[in-house]
């Protein structure tokens, strides 16, 4: 009998992931509470195990005389007291075991449930603290059912899930299939333990490569930063901590033996390693591989707005299918960043504004006059480009325009031409003795004697065509007949 409870509490240990100990302890406390349900009070109850894990129970009594015994479950009478040990006297305490048997059957019932209740806590208490330190890592399971498109995967001693939300969209499984995941979250739930998985976190990815790369397990070469588009794209900024490695020959490995490893594990998804830069120039460069960009001009630096120019043949590989690739490199950046070819570069004419910023950074004060409409700071691009369709280049030639002419473009406000008047005030020096002599040229234009004529105070007269009534150069209707006037010079 004591080697069937040996082997029993063994074989229990190794099934349940339970220590021999905390069996040992579930059995004594069953115990404890079939004699407290079986006598009322339990407070000189023992159990004891011997080395062969055989259990017994006793009663701890007080040996008093006969006509003393008042608590038969605590005390004892002398003469019983000396049948059992000669030796006893009053006083003295004495174990009396207990026959099983003596338990009714509520009370065997009630213990094997406390049993049952216990076992089953101690069982889920243990396994989640040791998924709970497992989160992050990589399992092994094997796939057991689906059910509303979540995955259920045997972890050997317990079921982890698979949601859809963590599935990658190329993967198909089935029955058996071994199915390697990261585990993310280790929850406790009215049913008992939730593993979840996933196999489209980026810590999936840094996992395997730490697993593939031996550099990247012993941080010789760190990984700066993975963003990933589950089944189609990864991208992996690396750097390493040593001058005499490369991070990104590491991880490829010989032949690209590393790299094909994880390729394999995420199913044919495209990976780029590219190295990490502090420079963001260079990292945005990097970012964009495959593509090979020819230069990158950062456009606001506090707005982390970049513009990289390339070839017109790369660039639909720098974009990406559904611009993929392109998104994936203003997260790994955390820029914004807008991919121009050649042609579209020179048509953006923003050579102006990269000297201005350089200009700006150095805190150089004599900065070249500005002299171009697309050249001054926050000037609307759309206005500009509007008024350079029309010819309108220079700011020299927009403020000697007729308001007729600038209200005869098209695509502009006169809100807009306000703006754009403002931020030439603001950062144009005009001279103004320059305008007022241009404006009174245009004015006395063709009349040569008018000057002479205000001096002497001579005012010419002509006579109304339609009525005769004398007339002056500075009316524009007739006061005897009220017809309009306008007045043309010939040259003679």
């Amino acid at each position: 009998m004591a080697t069937d409870m040996s082997e029993t509490i063994r074989q229990l240990s190794q099934d349940r992931g339970i220590s021999e100990d905390l069996i040992l302890r579930t059995i004594e406390n069953t115990l404890i509470a079939a004699y407290k349900r079986r006598f009322g009070n339990a407070e000189n109850a023992i159990v004891r195990f011997n080395e062969n894990k055989e259990v017994s129970i006793y009663a701890q009594k007080k040996i008093v005389e006969h006509d003393d015994v008042c608590d038969p479950v605590a005390e004892i009478d002398l003469d019983e007291a000396r049948e059992l040990n000669p030796d006893a006297e009053v006083g003295d305490e004495i174990l009396i075991e207990i026959d099983p048997k003596e338990f009714d059957r509520v009370a065997v019932q009630s213990a094997k449930q406390t049993a049952r209740q216990t076992i089953r806590e101690i069982q889920k208490d243990s396994l989640y603290s040791e998924f709970k330190d497992k989160v992050g890592e990589i399992i092994i399971g094997y796939y057991q059912r689906e059910r509303n498109g979540t995955i259920y995967v045997d972890l050997g001693k317990m079921e982890g899930i698979l949601p859809k939300k963590f599935q990658s969209p190329r993967e198909t499984y089935h029955v058996n299939d071994r199915i390697k995941a990261l585990i993310v979250e280790v929850n406790k739930t009215p049913t008992g333990l939730q593993v979840v998985l996933s196999r489209t976190h980026t810590d999936f990815v840094r996992a395997i490569f730490e697993l593939e790369v031996p550099e990247v397990y012993d941080k010789t070469v760190e990984i700066h930063k993975i963003v990933r588009e589950p089944g189609y794209r990864t991208k992996l900024a690396v750097y390493s901590n040593r001058d005499d490695v490369d991070p990104v020959g590491a991880c490829v490995g010989l032949k690209g033996v590393r790299i094909q490893a994880v390729i394999k594990e995420l199913e044919g998804e495209k990976i780029d390693i590219l190295k990490y830069d502090p420079d963001p120039q260079r990292f945005i460069k990097n970012a964009l591989s495959p593509a090979e960009v020819r230069d990158v001009i950062i456009l606001d630096e506090g707005k982390h707005q970049a513009l990289a120019v390339v070839s017109d043949s790369l660039l639909s590989l720098a974009i990406g299918k559904q611009g993929l690739n392109v998104r994936l490199a203003n997260r790994l950046v955390d820029w914004n960043i807008d991919v121009k070819t050649d042609a579209q570069f020179e048509e953006m004419d923003i050579a102006a504004e990269s000297r201005r910023a350089v200009s700006e950074l150095f805190g150089d004060d004599d900065s070249e006059e500005i002299s171009r409409i697309s050249e001054l700071p926050g000037v609307d691009e759309q206005v500009a480009r509007s008024l350079l369709d029309n010819g309108i280049d220079f700011i020299e030639d927009f403020l000697v325009l007729s308001e007729e002419k600038l209200a005869a473009i098209e695509y502009v406000s006169a809100g807009q031409l306000g703006d754009l008047r403002k931020l030439i005030e603001e950062y144009v020096e005009i001279v103004e003795e320059e305008e007022e002599a241009e404006e009174a040229g245009a004015e006395t234009a063709g009349d040569g004697a008018s000057e002479g004529g205000e001096e002497s105070g001579e005012v010419e007269e002509y006579e109304c065509p339609e009525c005769g009534a004398k007339i002056t150069l500075d009316m524009t209707s007739c006061p005897n007949c009220g017809i309009g006037l306008s007045f043309e010079y010939e040259e003679e």
